[in-house]
């Protein structure tokens, strides 16, 4: 394995059971890493083990009893635990965790009344509000059925290892991670935040697939699957009338607006399904695309997601089975990286087949940190500048994320702001979305449709470490910022833009909003109200591609302090979002099934097995269930040994004990006093906690001070020499 890896020669234990914790153990084998799963532990046959051909593809596997598991700890560099279904291993349980990253996945962390709760994805799902808002407005809540807040966890769990890793390399202590399933999910909820905290007492509901201000946007059944349609504009609207033979509508005052057709979205539904259910699949995005509007098709679960742009970007992957055994599917890496490209798995072991290279392993040094005083206590990405030009959700969550590691972030918008600077509900005119979003960066406003404008943003990627944008593709390269051109400016720039279907896509000029990419990753197809595939009400694609930037992006710096350069990394949303499904591909029914059921003051989530109805998981008539409390039902359930959990409302998960004891909510002062409430990192590093402190200012306001910076360096400084 080549040294200019991220993470080559750098060794990972990963005795954790749950599914999160092979999550982060997947990504950091993709960076290079070795990763070791000890197998014959006490919680095998649950979690990840339900899966094992996937989770364990591309890593080694030995058999370990509670001595072997000693001597695996004390090699190892990090170690992936899972402290809540195996209390006996705990971060700091065995000598020298000075010196190694211990990350423990758990679902409540360890600290708040619910702390040491074994629960499961589903039973989080229900607690976090995740399911409340997931489903049809007039129909029962609706559970995801894959391991969606496991996933979620992981992928931040993998961006805490390799902060923490930093910290360790560059000569800082190692230190524990506590990353909890259920600040990950309370996170991952923030766009629905805004109503519930800005005084007008707004519930949040279920809107299935719809849009609160666009229409058609929905799922259509053609004669053979489903199509995902989303219009937003008039004119969208005009050419929809046209292809449906009914051109006369787009002047009809009942649809003339966009007010108008969500009011009559029913209605509007009506006309196009009318269009759609007469032909197939095929036809309506062929014809559809033609004019301009953004659609897709459901894409199926049938073995693995078929879709024609993960088919021509090789996401998917035919692996032999354990033992030379039938062939599995499993996804490529999604961490595409232009200088060092990511490991996928190309292999999957028996239970102990690496034994004799693990022993060689365990003879072997451990790392020996680089010797740096004055990186003591320092945050992950002190000395880091990363420029963002983002909107909406990817790339701003993403920059968020690294600014609260340290990175000073400088975020550039257009003389009008970013998008969402006044999306509603709004104070002061600016929308609190924003604010969660875009904590801790400064502000500059540079138009890029000037040739100053990109000017100075070459001089600002010459003095920069990061370039992370989610712009459409192939924008910056219009501006003359392509990515050989950022590469010529600044050989050392990580630059990181995140799109819907990859810089290398059949789909170059199809809009990728988080819902088509649902519909086309086969997360859809696995999420249903009833029959009808259905979206999750959190932002999953965008949340999941955000996620997802900052581990690449923490990859290639490592990568940069091995080889001296910077790369481009090419990151399809779409890739994320089929990557995500993979715990149900292969035929594979070992997953739990999520069901609600209807209580007196609500709904309770109960995991039923594979065929098994409703009523027999609960062991009662639905009727009866009818007359409990959604407390009193979930309680019997336990009683019964099976996992259930009352399903909360945003509202009552927003003002939970757990949420409150946890700190998920807080507020921060603005340059200008005034106070915003902010959402709390699910990066729990214990030495070096991330920071988040301040709501970002005025549009532009710290222009100033960040042009005076350029004049000072005229030169271009060689940044991030210490990492």
């Amino acid at each position: 394995m080549t040294r200019s890896l991220p993470l080559a020669g750098v060794v990972v234990v990963e005795p954790g059971a749950r599914i999160g914790a092979a999550v982060c153990g997947s990504l950091l084998a993709h960076l290079g890493a070795t990763v070791i799963v000890p197998e014959g532990l006490a919680a095998d046959g649950g979690g990840k083990f339900r899966h094992r051909d996937q989770m364990i593809a591309g890593k080694l596997s030995v058999r370990a009893d509670a001595d072997m598991l000693d001597r695996l700890v004390a090699r190892s560099d990090i170690v992936l635990l899972s402290s809540d279904l195996d209390p006996g291993r705990r971060p700091g349980a065995w000598p020298g965790a000075a010196g190694r990253v211990e990350c423990d996945v758990t679902a409540f962390g360890d600290s708040g009344p619910m702390a040491g709760l074994a629960f499961s994805d589903a039973q989080i799902q229900a607690l976090s509000g995740i399911i409340d808002t997931t489903g049809m407005a007039d129909g029962p809540p609706a559970p995801i059925r894959l391991p969606i807040v496991e996933f979620m966890t992981g992928v931040y769990a993998a961006a805490a290892c390799l902060s923490a890793w930093r910290v360790r390399r560059l000569g800082g202590s190692g230190q524990a991670i506590d990353m909890s399933l259920y600040d990950c999910a309370f996170a991952s909820m923030a766009t629905f935040l805004p109503r519930l905290l800005d005084g007008s007492g707004a519930s949040v509901g279920r809107v299935g697939n719809r849009h609160a201000m666009a229409s058609p946007w929905n799922v259509f059944q053609a004669q053979d699957g489903w199509v995902l349609v989303c219009a937003a504009s008039d004119m969208q609207w005009s050419r929809i009338c046209e292809v449906v033979g009914r051109p006369e509508l787009a002047q009809d005052p009942r649809y003339l607006r966009v007010a108008d057709r969500v009011a009559r979205h029913r209605e509007v539904d009506g006309i196009l399904q009318g269009w759609i259910g007469a032909g197939s699949i095929a036809r309506s995005i062929e014809v559809l695309g033609r004019v301009g509007i953004p659609c897709g098709p459901v894409t199926p679960v049938d073995g693995y997601p078929r879709e024609a742009n993960l088919e021509h970007r090789k996401a998917v992957l035919r692996v032999p089975g354990p033992g030379g055994s039938a062939p599995i599917f499993v996804p490529a890496s999604p961490l595409r990286m232009s200088g060092t490209p990511a490991v996928s798995p190309d292999r999957i072991p028996e239970p102990d087949q690496d034994r004799a290279a693990v022993a060689r392993l365990l003879d072997e040094p451990r790392f020996a940190p680089l010797s740096s005083a004055a990186r003591a206590g320092a945050l992950p990405l002190s000395g880091i500048r990363v420029l963002e030009i983002g909107h909406y959700t990817t790339a701003p969550l993403s920059a968020r994320h690294l600014a609260n590691l340290g990175a000073d972030v400088i975020k550039i918008e257009p003389a009008t702001g970013e998008a969402v600077r006044d999306w509603a509900p709004v104070k002061n005119g600016t929308g609190y979305f924003f604010v969660y979003t875009n904590a801790d960066k400064r502000t500059l406003v540079l138009d890029l449709e000037t040739a100053d404008g990109v000017a100075t943003l070459k001089e600002l990627i010459a003095r920069s470490d990061v370039l992370i944008e989610n712009l459409k593709p192939g924008a910056l390269a219009k501006r003359g910022c392509s990515a050989a051109e950022i590469a010529r400016v600044n050989p050392r720039i990580v630059y990181c833009p995140v799109s819907g279907f990859g810089a290398d896509t059949i789909y170059a000029a199809r809009p990728a909003y988080d819902t088509v990419i649902q519909a086309m990753s086969g997360f859809m197809d696995l999420t249903r109200a009833g029959d009808v595939p259905v979206k999750s009400g959190i932002s999953s694609a965008d949340i999941m591609g955000a996620e997802m930037a900052v581990v690449a992006v923490l990859g290639a710096l490592e990568a940069r302090d091995r080889t001296g350069l910077g790369q481009a990394i090419d990151l399809s949303m779409q890739d994320v979002g089929s990557w995500l499904t993979m715990p149900l591909w292969n035929g594979d029914e070992a997953a739990p099934r999520p069901a609600v059921v209807a209580a007196r003051d609500g709904f309770v989530m109960v995991e039923t097995v594979s065929g098994e109805d409703v009523p027999a998981a609960i062991g009662m008539a639905p009727e009866r269930a009818g007359e409990m409390s959604r407390a009193e039902l979930a309680e019997a359930l336990a009683r019964q040994g099976r996992r259930a959990a009352p399903v909360l409302t945003a509202q009552e998960m927003l003002h939970s004990d757990q949420t409150r004891e946890r700190g998920l909510l807080y507020y921060g002062r603005a340059p200008d006093g005034e106070e915003w409430p902010l959402v709390a990192s699910p990066l729990r590093l214990k030495g070096t906690p991330p920071v988040l402190r301040t709501p970002m200012g005025a549009l532009g306001s710290d222009g100033p001070a960040i042009l005076a910076e350029l004049r000072r360096d005229a030169t271009p400084a060689v940044r991030g020499a210490a990492g």
